[in-house]
């Protein structure tokens, strides 16, 4: 038995995308450095790609639907020349699925030329829209994106410097954005204040490079140098490395998404300072002391699950085994995201090993339930393929709430644990037990450490006000937010409430 692409991509979470930026000289290949860095961040977007170099002061590029493997030949990548670029893998979940929406976007105003990369959502972005059009912007696109490249040229007409146009954008945006900003002297990388989505800096001889997961930087041969901090604004030029810290606020307010230890990151990465190997591996061993039972095999679920399995296996002296396959060569069904869309991609297959899984008690590791519709197929192909009995563990907590700073966990009404309690769940997917990672353990996954991360999708506490327009965006089949609200410890609603 097989899962077909249709159910398999309708249940993964995707992440808007991600970013890669480098700064360096006439000895170096910018746009060779890019692509590589992209290929390690194929990850966090499948849809499509693009590449903006900057030689002296020129700025051009080439971006397409599809993965960079696809997008780029050695031909287009040696007339790409230049002495920094900035690039982009994208996943839509702002704007549509078109390549007019690819990034990155290269805009031309009366300072000049300016091309941007951004990962994340702002959660304004329909008011900014809206207000800029009433001030004769013309938008290319649907994206938020390009109403933050709008604001740092309209910033940059009365600033002295790029470096100030962005400082003070970021004062009028709100939301998930982790940016690189290219003029045509400079390389800018900006964090959010709080720090949603990942941005380190790291170094390639005499360049400076920028990735969004540390990942990209080995990819290409860079030094992991740090991370940039929350609220930061770094400037790369011809005088060096500067740092603008002046709309960095205190560590309490930081609010790093957790799925990205749980999913999205690569395992190799290390984000602000936590291994994602070994945060994924401590959520199996809370797993195993939470929900333990007597079983002969743990397996995982490829491949953000196995991390997990191992550490469950190790936390329960339950040997660890491969017992589930998956195919390697299945990018391009990611390049078609809505369910018809994938019903007609080619088939997706998760192939059980029936020599491991036959007669024996399986504990099963996957990383989330969305909206329920593979784990009940997995845990009955687990059984076709011989298993006696499946134990369901999931290294996340139950999804009740959406997320609007760029993860596509769907409206509440889609999501199964809105409209399930647990024991419903574990009917439902034929399972012989099922457990979710605590969401007061979540901490405890990350090793214990003040890393301060956002955990809204399982919580409903949001770390900034959510605007009525998106909440009505995430309102479908008449589910009513302010009727189901978590409440603080002051009794006051979680939504919309500035932590």
């Amino acid at each position: 038995m097989s899962i077909d692409s249709q159910d398999y991509f309708s249940e993964q979470l995707h992440e808007e995308c991600g970013v890669f930026g480098i700064y360096g000289n006439d000895s170096l290949a910018p746009a060779f450095a890019c692509y590589n860095g992209l290929l390690a961040l194929q990850h966090r977007g499948q849809e499509s790609c693009g590449i903006a170099v900057n030689d002296r002061g020129v700025i051009s590029g080439h971006k397409n639907m599809g993965l960079v493997s696809e997008a780029f030949s050695t031909e287009i990548l040696n007339s790409l020349k230049g002495q920094m670029a900035i690039s982009h893998v994208r996943y839509s979940t702002a704007g549509g699925s078109v390549r007019e929406n690819s990034q990155p976007l290269v805009m031309r105003y009366v300072k000049g030329t300016l091309a941007i990369a951004h990962n994340g959502n702002l959660t304004n972005a329909y008011e900014i829209r809206r207000e800029l059009e009433r001030r004769g912007a013309i938008f290319q696109t649907t994206i938020d994106s390009e109403a933050i490249a709008y604001l740092i040229a309209r910033e940059r007409i009365t600033t002295g410097s790029v470096e100030a146009a962005v400082e003070k954008t970021m004062t009028q945006i709100e939301g998930a954005y982790s940016l690189l900003v290219m003029s045509p002297q400079k390389l800018i990388a900006a964090r959010d204040p709080h720090g949603f989505r990942p941005l380190c800096m790291g170094k390639l001889g005499d360049s400076i490079v920028f990735a969004s997961e540390t990942c990209a930087l080995a990819a290409c041969g860079a030094e992991f140098v740090r991370d940039v901090e929350p609220g930061e604004i770094i400037v790369v030029d011809e005088t060096g490395v500067r740092s603008i810290k002046t709309l960095c606020t205190d560590k309490s307010k930081k609010a790093l998404c957790v799925f990205e230890y749980i999913y999205f990151a690569r395992t190799d990465s290390e984000i602000d300072g936590i291994s994602v190997y070994k945060s994924r591996k401590q959520a199996g061993r809370i797993l195993a002391r939470e929900f333990p039972v007597e079983a002969d095999i743990v397996i995982g679920v490829p491949e953000s699950g196995i991390d997990a399995a191992i550490g469950y296996s190790e936390e329960s002296g339950i040997p660890y085994e491969k017992g589930i396959v998956k195919n390697g060569y299945i990018g391009r069904t990611f390049i078609k995201p809505t369910q018809k869309e994938r019903a007609n991609s080619v088939k997706l297959k998760l192939n059980p090993l029936r020599s491991v899984l036959e007669g024996k008690r399986v504990v099963v590791i996957d990383d989330s339930i969305v909206r329920g519709t593979t784990c009940d197929r997995i845990v009955k192909m687990l059984r076709n393929a011989g298993a006696s009995e499946v134990h369901l563990r999931i290294s996340s907590p139950p999804f009740i709430w959406p997320c609007f700073y760029g993860t596509d966990i769907p409206s509440r009404d889609e999501l199964i644990a809105v409209k399930h309690t647990i024991p419903e769940i574990c009917e439902l997917t034929g399972a012989d037990s099922l457990g979710f990672l605590p969401a007061d353990k979540l901490g405890e996954m990350l090793g214990g450490e003040e890393c301060g991360f956002c955990d809204a999708c399982f919580s409903g506490v949001y770390p900034t006000k959510i605007p009525e327009k998106m909440l009505a965006g995430k309102e479908r089949g008449g589910v009513n937010f302010d009727k189901k609200l978590p409440e603080k410890k002051d009794g006051s609603a979680c939504l919309g409430k500035q932590e």
